[in-house]
């Protein structure tokens, strides 16, 4: 029986140094690891890193494993409600008992770390490790991991990716990985280990330069985007699309991939390589990229808090784009899969993001925007965030509502009011993976409820 509970080992984590904050240095990561036996070499990895993309990707190659019949263990950041969502066992998020258990297990060591460093093991240092030993324990077949934030002072890098995949790059924490492609493709580079294989997702070329010459430095196999892997064909279906895709190993036709956008296409595209790079790697797992394998675990595969359908009647969709890399890629989801008129933004969004190129990226879309902040600190007051709307959309087409419940209430209200004269009207609630997961927590009805009622 546990000493703790789950809502104080939550606790604990979160009184820790936050994981937005960088110390560029594995060193309090390793020792800590070191001191649990080094259980991220148990398993093979598969390691992400990029800008936009990452856990979408991850829970794809997630599903395609799982179908190919191995024992996965995923770890991605950040979570949505709960903190559980980061470790997941086949496909499942830890329960509350084993995140305990795991916790209480590395506890000692963690006093050992914090007390010869300068300084304490972070959060996420802190719950990597817990991942990694909880993948030990399972134990899993493959572990998939998602960055923190860069790549190679990211805690998660004292794994060593036997396949390494990068995202599409572009410009997101700035203030800590740098305000160029360029310059943050060379600290996302450092996944790329001696021996493996890197996954290249389609790069600008300046980018693709960057990644290339790391390859050569350290002796790695790589797979581009548009030159050993890509996506042929794709059309919109309904709840979905249906996606071809050339392979590292042949061809794939129509699969019904049930995400929405191009981007989650590429995102297919993707994760399909690094499996295939992955499976070709050992005796044991040759052969297991079946077309019936890729179609089942395409099928099987959800992104929560991404182009999410959360309700209908009106239409109400939850995105975690936070940046305008991002943010363009969900208005063009939007315009190419659904019909609204008028489209309602309910956005709240980090203080510390590009907000006037989030905003820019949504004004072609948006009816009105719905101005409002999630319960994060480091969120942008609403009125705040309401200033900069009116100097995107005008004044005319701001409104602000602090509480993120009344935000959502007045955008029902008005996709609903509009849609009486214009047509089918719509929600979407955006700008931050908080936003979209306190969102989620007000609007998704859980299984117990549902059984409830």
């Amino acid at each position: 029986m546990s000493d703790l509970t789950y809502a104080e080992v939550s606790a604990k984590l979160q009184a820790r140094w936050p994981e937005n904050k960088m110390d560029p240095t594995l060193e309090r990561v390793q020792r800590l690891t070191e001191l649990l036996g080094d259980p991220q070499k148990a398993y093979p990895v598969v390691h992400l890193t990029g800008t936009n993309g990452k856990t979408s990707t991850a829970r794809m190659i997630d599903s395609l494993l799982r179908e190919a019949g191995l024992r996965t263990g995923r770890f991605t950041s950040p979570h949505l409600e709960t903190v559980r969502e980061r470790i997941t066992l086949g496909g499942e998020p830890i329960s509350e008992q084993r995140f305990v258990e795991t916790y209480e297990e590395i506890a000692p060591y963690l006093d050992v770390v914090d007390s010869e460093q300068e300084h304490p093991l972070s959060f996420f240092e802190v719950i990597t490790a817990m991942a990694f030993a909880a993948f030990a324990d399972a134990p899993v077949d493959v572990a998939i991991v998602e960055v923190g934030l860069g790549g190679t002072w990211d805690a998660t890098n004292v794994a060593d990716g036997v396949v390494s995949v990068i995202t599409p790059i572009a410009v997101d924490h700035a203030h800590i990985l740098g305000t160029d492609p360029v310059t943050i493709a060379g600290e996302k580079s450092g996944i790329i280990k001696p021996g493996g294989t890197a996954v290249l997702a389609q790069q600008s070329l300046d980018v693709l330069e960057v990644l290339q010459r790391r390859v050569a430095q350290v002796g790695a196999q790589v797979a581009r985007e548009g030159l050993e892997f890509g996506v042929t064909s794709r059309s919109v279906a309904v709840g979905g699309q249906l996606i071809s895709i050339k392979g590292l190993g042949g061809e794939y036709e129509d699969i019904f991939l049930p995400l929405h956008g191009e981007y989650q296409a590429h995102n297919a595209a993707t994760a399909l390589a690094a499996v295939e790079a992955l499976l070709g790697a050992t005796e044991q797992t040759e052969g297991r990229v079946t077309a019936e394998v890729v179609q089942a675990g395409f099928a099987e595969t959800t992104s929560p808090g991404r182009m999410e359908v959360v309700r209908t009647g009106p239409t109400v969709i939850v995105d975690a784009a936070h940046n305008p890399h991002g943010a363009e890629a969900t208005a063009a989801t939007v315009s190419e899969a659904f019909a609204f008129n008028p489209l309602i933004g309910v956005v709240g969004v980090m203080r510390d993001k590009d907000v006037y190129g989030v905003l820019e990226a949504y004004e072609p879309i948006m009816e009105t925007i719905v101005c409002t902040r999630n319960s994060f600190e480091r969120s942008m007051p609403a009125e705040e965030l309401g200033e900069i709307a009116a100097e995107v959309f005008g004044e005319d087409r701001v409104v602000v509502r602090p509480h993120l419940v009344d935000a959502i209430d007045e955008g029902l209200r008005l996709a609903e009011q509009d849609a009486i004269a214009f047509g089918s009207g719509g929600v979407l609630i955006t700008g931050s993976v908080i936003t979209a997961g306190e969102a989620r927590k007000l609007l998704v009805r859980k299984p117990k409820e549902a059984e409830q009622r």
